[in-house]
């Protein structure tokens, strides 16, 4: 990206230029290597140490942010914030044209039609279920409605027990209707 700072009532100091390039940085790698130019004149007067940057991104955006503080470092530290929530939207822009696809121009009338073959409706990709993660239990031989007063106070709303009356696994969980579920594993 071409830089271009200017002082007035300033002289711009190695380390001012450094300062601005570190600040910078972060909205150029907001857009993804898409800042073009930027131009940051920085103005000093009496107090006040006011920022203004202009940043020209591909496709002929111009994205702007000026501050005016106290200090160098915030000001530019503001102008530039202002810059990156303009760039998150041009970027958003940018990737929502990608997404949609452009469209296709018109197919000449001299070139003939093929017929192609009819295509299959697509397919839907199944989404995974929503895992949830949970403690470490101990695995207690309780009954069932032992287990139900445990679920209380279960932090997870699962119980894992060995049932006392058949010896056999069994989950206790409460379903979203505030119901208790009993899975028994067969033996």
């Amino acid at each position: 990206m071409r830089l271009e700072v200017t002082g007035r009532h300033v002289t711009i100091a190695p380390v001012l230029r450094r300062l601005v390039v570190t600040k910078l940085a972060r909205v150029e790698r907001l857009l993804n290597d898409g800042a073009l130019s930027a131009q940051v004149v920085l103005t000093r007067e009496k107090h006040r140490h006011k920022a203004d940057i202009t940043l020209h991104a591909r496709g002929e955006r111009f994205l702007h942010g000026v501050a005016d503080t106290g200090s160098w470092e915030t000001s530019l530290s503001e102008a530039v914030d202002k810059l990156a929530q303009q760039a998150q939207k041009v970027k958003g822009k940018w990737q929502e044209r990608k997404r949609s696809g452009r469209q296709a121009p018109p197919v000449a009338a001299a070139q003939p039609a093929v017929a192609r073959p009819p295509t299959e409706a697509p397919r839907v990709r199944a989404r995974m279920p929503r895992m949830l993660r949970a403690s470490r239990q101990a695995l207690k031989a309780m009954s069932v409605a032992a287990a139900a007063r445990e679920i209380d106070v279960s932090p997870d709303g699962v119980v894992v027990f060995r049932d006392e009356e058949t010896a056999a696994f069994s989950v206790l969980y409460r379903r979203s209707n505030g119901e208790l579920a009993l899975v028994q594993a067969e033996t």
